[in-house]
């Protein structure tokens, strides 16, 4: 369930890779390879919290490797 923090949703890695259609093995690879910066902003647990920006930027990067 997306979260809300000062007016602005945050999705965590699941909902996120839902949101770009890509799975989480495929976001953290990107993110291990500097494809996508990693996200600065984490939950109580350790959890990547994902803006709609964040989820943006990861669907134009699955678009483009789709595209290839």
């Amino acid at each position: 369930m997306p979260k809300e923090i000062k007016g602005q949703t945050y999705y965590r890695t699941a909902e996120a890779c839902n949101k770009a259609g890509i799975s989480k093995a495929t976001l953290f690879r990107w993110i291990k390879e500097g494809i996508l910066p990693d996200v600065g902003l984490k939950d109580r647990n350790g959890w990547r919290l994902f803006s709609e920006k964040d989820v943006t930027k990861i669907r134009s990067e699955a678009t483009k490797i789709s595209r290839k």
